[in-house]
């Protein structure tokens, strides 16, 4: 039961990142969505069409500002493509969610400057929340977990901790 319940929210994290995507894409230069506005659209669309409950929607539309939002910080301080964020050969990620990230990243790096003190306390991912694909950390014994897709995060396998950072190509350089 939590199994289907876990790919359902997956699923949901997927389809709403699409909508959050095709808003971007389908707005013109001068009335540009912001993150919010569309991944509010996102989360009232899932509600409507009955794939999600509004406090279901609510949630994952958070833990995909929360992605996006880490990956515009990261382009915004590094200036690189998406692969440093990542942290792993890009083949081995689905290529329309690169696609969807670095499109979203992009156009989010201003607004993201302006919330860096929110984007700090938020730089942590627990286990229960969905991410995406990438690397996280136990920030309690540093077991690092990989996720090739969008999935549910779980307790760290090897001291069951409930708490990770991401780590990207720049937090694995200032650690050697």
């Amino acid at each position: 039961m939590a199994d289907d319940r876990d790919k359902h929210h997956t699923k949901a994290y997927e389809r709403m990142l699409e909508r959050v995507t095709e808003a971007m894409e389908q707005a013109e230069e001068k009335a540009k969505p912001r993150l919010r506005e569309a991944l509010e659209r996102a989360r009232k669309r899932a509600v409507e069409l009955g794939e999600l409950t509004s406090e279901e929607a609510e949630r994952i539309a958070d833990y995909v500002r929360r992605d996006v939002e880490d990956a515009a910080k990261y382009l915004s301080r590094n200036q690189e493509d998406m692969a440093g964020w990542f942290r792993m050969d890009m083949q081995l990620l689905e290529n329309w969610l690169l696609d969807r990230f670095s499109l979203i990243a992009d156009r989010t790096r201003v607004e993201l400057m302006e919330l860096s003190e929110t984007l700090e306390r938020a730089a942590h991912w627990h286990t229960g929340e969905i991410t995406g694909p990438g690397e996280l950390r136990c920030e309690s014994c540093g077991k690092v977990m990989r996720f090739e897709k969008a999935g549910h995060i779980p307790p760290c396998p090897k001291c069951s901790h409930t708490s990770f950072e991401r780590i990207t190509r720049e937090t694995q350089d200032t650690e050697e």
